[in-house]
């Protein structure tokens, strides 16, 4: 299960009580729909989504799908609990996850891979050991702002060193990692900024709020044209061990990264 996540690249939000937004998503091109039962759903509301979300789970869908439990030891999570092992959900997302012994709890009860959502300074400092029992990392970047009482005005550089530590936590533990959400929905060019720069921090693929940054977030980490023939001008002529390639010394370690280049790009 853990592989799996690293075909993903666009992981879509939306309030598991709105029945629009999920058919919307059933027909997008996201590589992983996330049914939310937390922040996106009034308390009122509650009871509603958790019975949408197993209903809209009961026919197969095009793309894995996961549910966002309400956090262990909220009023909601035994409940929650309920509705995903009624559900034929693929993945379970669990917010606030601080300790490892939260991924364990959430996934013995759930029943399934757990996305542990990297939310607050306690959760980046216990990253290597959450990595280690989940099925992928999610930073949750605005709940992290404000755990670390950052400006209101702040930006993606107050955030990089804990970005970067959640990136090498889930890299030495071999699973995904996702970047948050970008928050301004009339902002196509932030979006893309946002997404190429998570591209770039090596995430593997950025979460959503809405299905019109589907597209810009899954060209943002496609390949280019001119890192595809690169890279397949490098394989071809990779011979073994040092050697010199288009003036540069390359070995077997960029080769590797070129064939996983050329396998996202068949995807």
């Amino acid at each position: 299960m853990k592989a799996d996540l690293f075909d993903s690249q666009a992981l879509l939000f939306l309030p598991a009580s709105n029945p629009r937004a999920i058919a919307k998503a059933r027909a997008s091109r996201a590589d992983l729909v996330i049914l939310d039962l937390e922040d996106a759903v009034r308390d009122e509301d509650k009871d509603a989504a958790r019975a949408a979300a197993v209903e809209a789970l009961a026919d197969p869908w095009p793309m894995p799908v996961a549910i966002r439990v309400n956090a262990l030891g909220t009023r909601w999570f035994a409940k929650d609990v309920a509705a995903v092992l009624a559900s034929r959900a693929d993945f379970v997302v669990a917010p606030m996850v601080s300790f490892p012994a939260e991924v364990n709890a959430v996934r013995e009860n759930c029943g399934k891979p757990v996305l542990a959502m990297i939310e607050s300074a306690a959760g980046v400092i216990a990253a290597p050991a959450i990595a280690r029992d989940a099925a992928g990392l999610i930073v949750g970047t605005n709940d992290l702002a404000v755990d670390l009482r950052l400006p209101a005005d702040a930006g993606r550089d107050e955030l990089r060193f804990a970005l970067q530590s959640i990136i090498l936590a889930a890299r030495a533990a071999g699973i995904a990692v996702f970047d948050g959400v970008f928050n301004r929905l009339d902002d196509p060019q932030g979006l893309a900024r946002e997404c190429a720069e998570a591209c770039r921090l090596g995430f593997d693929g950025k979460t959503l709020i809405h299905p019109d940054q589907i597209i810009p977030c899954l060209a943002a980490f496609a390949p280019t044209p001119d890192e595809i023939a690169r890279a397949e001008r490098l394989v071809a002529a990779a011979s073994g061990g040092a050697e010199r390639f288009e003036g540069a010394m390359v070995e077997a370690m960029h080769v590797a990264a070129a064939r996983r280049l050329l396998e996202r790009a068949r995807r």
